[in-house]
């Protein structure tokens, strides 16, 4: 196995061993990707605050999501294509996020379907869903959540419809990939994940095809998901979501304070502040730019979470200083899973954890719990908001 010692190592192999159109798929923004890159950018210009001559015995980076003890208050976001990076993608996610005690997300646009998942693993899963019109559709996906044990959904309220991503427009990404002359030259230099392609059934969109009439082979998902994104969203719409659900909900996409509040007011377990990392507005604010905003207004009134650029235990340790109860990575383990399967999303998670407990210990803290502004040093009007 190779030495891995942060996220990069592993991007690296993932690069190397994925083809283009999913690598890409996965490591691109909309547009210029000027969101993209400051998701990152700006977590670099937050600086630590070193403490010495503390005692930095007993530590631990346990952390509660929605009132439950985890390895760390970490979960892996919903991200949609896993099975392409890997075959069996989601499920080799979902089975290393619960040997290693964080909670996993399925995606709707997952390659695994909800069934996968559950007859792979043990731990309740969430799972995501997208605002779309299809009630219908709507009721029979989150019937089966609940058949699975789905203990939470994570509701997406920033994908009305879909930012342009350039890179996938140039790759003419499809799952699973057609087979054009540029497509087959890559591939024949990814033979291992060809091989472990073929040795499995799941290609498609578990979840969707064959679950839709109208979307019953992958050449007519396209067209049907560009026709059910919901573009007339609104909160009474979100509301009908989260009472068809019935249990615990997190709201996915907060990325201003007024729709924070909004956000809270309609009664959600946690709110997850993001902007699609990168992938929806271009433009638009980091998220760790704009977090100290939304705890301040939203108070205790649910959970706030972050996601979008976390790519080290550092970047944890910043947004929980920030405020933030908990952070969700997606690019950070999918660079695990295209590198190594299920062994790299394991290792992406231990090289986090191991991050955050050391710089912990460096800042005097030994408890999650205690992390606050103190253990940061932040650039004058960082948090500015711009006229």
């Amino acid at each position: 196995m190779p030495v891995i010692t942060c996220i990069d190592d592993l991007k690296r192999l993932h690069k190397r061993r994925t083809p283009k159109m999913f690598y890409d798929y996965a490591e691109s923004g909309s547009y210029t990707e000027q969101t993209f890159r400051e998701n990152t950018t700006d977590f670099a210009q937050i600086r630590l605050n070193q403490k010495v001559a503390v005692d930095m015995t007993g530590r631990s980076t346990q952390g509660p999501l929605l009132g439950k003890t985890h390895a760390m208050p970490l979960a892996l976001a919903p991200v949609g294509l896993t099975g392409m990076q890997r075959a069996d993608g989601e499920i080799k996610a979902a089975k290393a996020a619960e040997k290693f005690g964080v909670p996993f997300t399925l995606s709707t646009m997952s390659i695994c379907s909800i069934e996968d998942v559950a007859e792979n693993t043990n731990a309740p899963f969430w799972f995501q869903i997208y605002t779309l019109t299809d009630d219908e559709f709507n009721k029979r996906v989150l019937d089966r959540a609940r058949a699975a044990g789905c203990s939470a959904l994570v509701i997406t309220v920033d994908l009305q419809l879909l930012g342009q991503r350039h890179k996938d427009l140039k790759n003419g990404l499809t799952a699973p990939p057609k087979f054009t002359l540029p497509v087959m030259m890559d591939l024949a230099t990814k033979w291992r994940w060809g091989l472990e392609m073929l040795g499995t059934k799941r290609r498609f969109f578990g979840n969707i095809v064959g679950h839709v009439e109208s979307a019953a082979d992958p050449s007519s998902l396209a067209s049907w998901t560009a026709e059910k994104f919901d573009q007339a969203l609104n909160w009474d719409r979100i509301k009908k979501l989260m009472d068809m659900w019935g249990g615990k909900v997190i709201l996915k996409g907060i990325l201003s304070p007024e729709d924070a509040e909004l956000a809270a007011a309609t009664g959600a377990d946690a709110i997850i502040v993001s902007n699609h990392g990168g992938r929806q507005l271009d433009g638009a604010l980091s998220s760790i730019r704009v977090l100290p905003h939304i705890v301040s207004a939203v108070g205790n009134k649910t959970e706030v979470w972050l996601d979008s650029g976390i790519r080290s235990g550092q970047d944890v340790l910043k947004a929980l200083a920030l405020g933030a109860k908990g952070v969700m990575i997606g690019r950070a383990y999918i660079h695990g899973l295209g590198a190594m399967g299920e062994a790299g999303v394991t290792r992406a998670l231990e090289v986090i954890q191991k991050e955050l407990d050391i710089s912990m210990a460096l800042c005097g803290e030994r408890r999650i719990e205690d992390l606050d502004r103190h253990n940061l040093l932040i650039p004058n009007g960082f948090f500015d908001t711009y006229n």
